[in-house]
């Protein structure tokens, strides 16, 4: 049973970055359709599927959690575990800094530079 519902909590990762793609993508090309919506579209682009990818890979890291923990709690599963985890922090870490323009530590300084700015405005 377990088998089943980590098949069903991949498939919702998939799902959720194959139609979040595609949502992705239609929304882009509405974009790209109005002059006044074109500038920046690509960016919006970029952003909607880095967020869309990082869902995506929170959900299917949920799955491989409970396979190795439930199904095949061996050495080597909880060390094949350790470097999927691994991979996937490491490109959550990358998608992260594509979408805010930032690491994720260094978050605090970009709002004190943003509240600066726009206490002197």
């Amino acid at each position: 049973m377990i088998e089943n519902v980590v098949r069903a909590v991949e498939a919702i990762g998939a799902a959720i970055m194959v139609l979040g793609g595609l949502g992705a993508l239609v929304l882009y090309v509405v974009a790209m359709a109005a002059a006044a919506t074109r500038h920046g579209a690509y960016e919006q682009l970029r952003q909607r599927l880095a967020r869309v990818i990082l869902l995506g890979l929170e959900v299917l890291i949920i799955g491989d959690i409970v396979r190795t923990i439930v199904v095949d709690p061996t050495l080597e599963s909880v060390a094949v575990l350790g470097l999927i985890v691994i991979i996937r922090i490491v490109l959550s870490f990358s998608l992260e800094v594509e979408v805010e323009g930032t690491w994720p530590w260094s978050r605090w300084r970009l709002q004190k530079s943003t509240a600066a700015a726009d206490a002197t405005t």
